[in-house]
């Protein structure tokens, strides 16, 4: 498998809407998540979106262990989500700094529902359905935004909550998401 570049913001495909999976455990959709693991871990990522790189399905990957970037951050499983179903679960949203690998060099305060649901498919088609709050739920609706051609900067309230994050926060060494 192969580091695929990840396309950055002004792509037009960014903003397509993805197409849902049907054939779970296929030979193209193991080669997929391959390359999106590959791809993820070589960037550092969190989590990565298949629009991301080019191809438009409804496939998402995230997970962090432990992460310089985000040291307060919990335990966030590896997990491969595929036509995934988000419900929020309160009203109560919370913003946050984000970054993406779509939109390198710049950080954002981003609204994101506190709590929520989630459900989907692995890659051999098995239910999966958490719920899970914090940065867990963070990371879950941003790769899932990108699967509505949503970026994180379009859901910024202020643009001045926005900007390259060696500006925001000099002296620290911040990668993208």
């Amino acid at each position: 498998m192969s580091i695929k570049d990840v396309l950055r913001m002004g792509d037009a495909r960014l903003l397509q809407q993805a197409e849902p999976i049907s054939d779970f455990g296929s030979a193209a959709l193991h080669a997929l998540l391959q390359d999106m693991r590959d791809t993820m871990h070589a960037l550092s990522g969190v989590g990565l979106a298949a629009p991301q790189i080019g191809v438009p399905l409804r496939v998402v990957i995230f997970g962090v262990e432990k992460n310089e970037r985000y040291p307060d951050a919990e335990v966030v499983p590896q997990t491969v989500l595929i036509n995934p179903v988000l419900t929020a679960l309160s009203d109560e949203m919370e913003e946050g700094w984000e970054g993406c690998l779509s939109v390198p060099g710049m950080r954002g305060l981003v609204p994101r529902y506190t709590k929520l649901r989630y459900q989907g498919r692995d890659e051999n088609g098995a239910l999966i359905d958490r719920t899970v709050g914090g940065f867990h739920a963070r990371v879950v609706q941003h790769e899932c935004d990108h699967l509505d051609g949503i970026l994180y900067p379009m859901r910024i309230r202020d643009m001045r909550d926005f900007g390259f994050s060696d500006v925001l926060f000099p002296g620290q060494d911040l990668q993208d998401d």
